[in-house]
């Protein structure tokens, strides 16, 4: 069980009083429950306090795996909706089985176009990413 030393805080006080002693500390000595906790905090608030602290802990915290996984949620959770559309968009271009010229040529885009929304950089529109989405599951239907 985890424990603050020289804090007037305890774990089971809210994260945000934590601060980024308290966060090192779960990173370093706590479990998957304050972990937990952490990436609540930064999901419901991306750039707010206790994300900002956890920024500054994760300098700091030894524990590698641990700073390495709570990194990873900090991103994800300041990502732009088209960022975390993203991996989907390739995923079903790969499923396609198309080359991007032809999935670009398929949906009425350009190759440039379909490659900034790979990239998370631009969001496709809703009727684009359907139709991205469903050249790919006319290939499953094909392949079976």
């Amino acid at each position: 069980m985890l424990q603050f030393r020289n804090l007037a805080v305890t774990p089971d006080s809210p994260v945000a009083k934590w601060g980024v002693e308290g966060i090192v500390a779960a990173i370093d000595r706590g479990s998957l429950t304050e972990w937990g906790r952490i990436s609540q905090e930064v999901d419901d608030d991306p750039y707010g306090p206790v994300a900002l602290d956890l920024e500054e802990a994760l300098e700091i915290a030894e524990d590698r795996g641990i700073v390495a996984l709570l990194r990873r949620r900090l991103t994800s959770a300041r990502a732009t909706d088209a960022e975390k559309l993203a991996p989907q968009i390739r995923a079903w271009i790969a499923e396609s089985g198309l080359t991007r010229a032809q999935v670009a040529a398929r949906i009425g885009t350009s190759r440039s176009r379909l490659s900034t929304y790979e990239t998370g950089k631009v969001m496709p529109s809703a009727a684009t990413a359907r139709k991205i989405r469903d050249l790919a599951a006319r290939r499953r239907a094909h392949l079976v």
